[in-house]
Parts: C-alpha cells; structure tokens; sequence
C-alpha cells in the first residue's frame, strides 16, 4: 500500500463537530472534502466536459459506495487516518474587532465580525470548544494496490487544490477552518497537476449545477487581501468586504415576503427576513469562498484569498441566468475595485 503523510495545521479556529456537537478532529470531514476537490481534479483531466454517471462510477471505485443492499456497496481504496481523534481544547472566546453594517437598525451599527461570519458556531463556541488556531496533528492517507497512478495523481493534485483552497467545518465558506498541508517523511510535493488546469470561463462553468471547476474572466477569479499580522484581523476584514459585497444589492422599496428574487437572492439563499415565494425550504451556497493563508510558513502573517466556485442554481429555483450571469458581473466589478484587494494566479 503506498502512504503519504501530511502535517495538517489549522490557520484560524475550526468547528468541526461529532455527533455530541463537541469539536473534534475527525476523518469524514476531511475524506468529504478530499472527494469535493477530486471531482474539480477529475473535471479538469477531463477538459470540463464530464459524463456525470462515469465520474461518479470512478468516484464510488475510490472513495467507496454506501447502498440499501450488500452488493450495491463498496469498501474504500483510500484510507485516511489521523494521528490524534483529540477534542477542541476549550478555551474562553474572544470576540473578533466589530464592522459597520448598514442595514442594522437598532442603536449603533457596529456587529461582531466573527458573529456575522459565523453566528451559531460563535453563539455555541464554548460548548463547541472549536480546535484553535495553530493546532495540528498528522494526516496519513493510504492507497490500495488497486489504484492506478493516474487516480493517485488526481489524489495529489485534489490534496493540492485542499491545500490552497480548502476548508473545514461549520461556516468554513466564510473561511473558517482554514489549513495547510505541508508533506512530511519523502511524501511528494502538492503540485502534479497544473493549477490552472482547473479554471474555466464562469460563464461556461454556469452550465452545470455542481461545483466543478474555478472560474475564470480575464483572469482567474482569486483575489487576495493584504498581509496582516492575525488571523483575526483577516477575519474581520473578510465580514467588512461580504457586508460590502451584499448590501449592494439592495432590498430599498421592495416589500417583503418577494414576489420574485433580487440580485442579492443569487448570491446565496436563505436571506434573514427577504424570503422569496416558491423558495421555502430552499438552500443555495454561495459560490464565492474564502480561505485564510499564510505568507510562506511565517504563522504571524497570515492572508486571505476569496475566490469564485460558480455553478448554477438547482432546478428548484428555476434559474434565471441572465439575471445571475449579472449579478456575478456586479460582485467580480466590486472585487477588482477595492484597493484592499488584488488579483492573483491562483
């Protein structure tokens, strides 16, 4: 069986519950992640043009398939393994600097930034005892002698994509959870595929409603913030842009439940008091991520990417592409114009 280890550190706090809702390092999260950046792998050896049933077939082959019955149900070629299954530590929260909000009403109209970005883990962080910033321990994954080289290289190359662009946990869209991988004992290094093999013009990528591929326009759809010397201001300056970024769409004159989306609607669903009729029940993510980095290995300088994943809206909500083909031009248009943030390869 051939192995890889990895030192798997965690950048800002990660709420990763277990079944008690306690935090915990644990290994599905991790396989399920693994298995979300395999399939933008495998799309992009693919050229973006995937038969959905044959992936999912080479998916069920490596990661396993759980079915009613014995013979529709497959053990894993992969194992993954952690050194420690430990607890978060528990640990007093501190909460992160307040941001201006606009549309808060009532006396001033500051908010806690963390509680914006992650309102029910914050609210239950003391009997979550999130794992902290900084904690690590040792990821070791082993391949069956069953996998052939090509699907150990999507492997690395979806540990790649983890490692620049993954996340873990309750509100890890917000950038919560954020890691690194660094190999350890010969493992190789996390580069077999072309970065940019896995970006694709968003308006094409708009074509399928599964998170296949990064977008694309001009240039990659990555941005990044500057520099700065916590993870907590990088937090807090994430709140601050998705405020900005949010409340440009505005609700002004529109009353509400609404008859029909607006723009902000297409960035993502449920929206706090703006529901939309037809939709009740309805959930869409948002397709634009964030993720804390650092600076080299220096953990004292930490930086976040945002970076657009677009696919379309399922079927339930009866998308309008036009309409979201420009609301997504809005929200690119608002990034490349902060002087805050700036363009980057990947």
């Amino acid at each position: 069986m051939l192995k890889l280890e990895y030192s798997l550190r965690f950048l800002n706090p990660a709420f990763l519950g277990n079944a008690e809702q306690q935090g915990q390092w644990r290994t599905p999260p991790i396989k399920a992640l693994l298995r979300q950046w395999w399939r933008v792998a495998y799309s992009a050896d693919h050229g973006h043009r995937v038969n959905v049933d044959s992936m999912r077939a080479a998916e069920g082959s490596l990661f396993g398939v759980a079915g009613d019955k014995d013979d529709e149900s497959s053990r894993s070629w992969i194992r993954i393994r952690l050194e420690t299954w430990s607890k978060g530590a528990p640990a007093q929260w501190t909460p992160l600097p307040p941001v201006r909000h606009p549309e808060v009403n009532q006396g001033s109209r500051d908010i806690p930034s963390d509680q914006y970005l992650a309102f029910g883990p914050i609210l239950t962080a003391k009997k979550m005892a999130p794992i902290q910033a900084l904690e690590s321990t040792t990821l070791r994954l082993g391949f069956d002698s069953r996998v052939k080289s090509a699907d150990r290289l999507q492997i690395i190359s979806a540990l790649t994509l983890m490692n620049l662009y993954g996340t873990l946990g309750g509100r890890s869209r917000n950038g919560w959870g954020s890691f690194d991988l660094a190999p350890l004992d010969g493992t190789p290094a996390l580069d077999p595929l072309p970065v940019t093999a896995v970006f694709r013009d968003w308006k094409e990528a708009l074509g399928c409603d599964w998170p296949h591929a990064m977008g694309s326009g001009d240039a990659p759809l990555v941005w990044r913030t500057q520099t700065m010397t916590d993870w907590r201001l990088v937090m807090q300056t994430l709140a601050r842009i998705k405020i900005a970024l949010r409340t440009q769409f505005s609700f002004a004159g529109h009353a509400t439940p609404h008859r029909s989306p607006l723009g902000r609607h297409w960035l993502a669903y449920p929206v706090t008091k703006h529901d939309v009729q037809g939709w009740k029940g309805l959930r869409m993510p948002n397709t634009l991520r964030f993720k804390v980095r650092l600076d080299g290995n220096d953990a004292t300088r930490p930086y976040a990417v945002i970076f657009h994943v677009p696919c379309k809206p399922t079927r339930d909500f009866a998308p309008d592409l036009n309409a979201i083909t420009k609301v997504w031009t809005s929200v690119h248009a608002f990034l490349d114009s902060r002087d805050d943030l700036s363009r980057i390869p990947a």
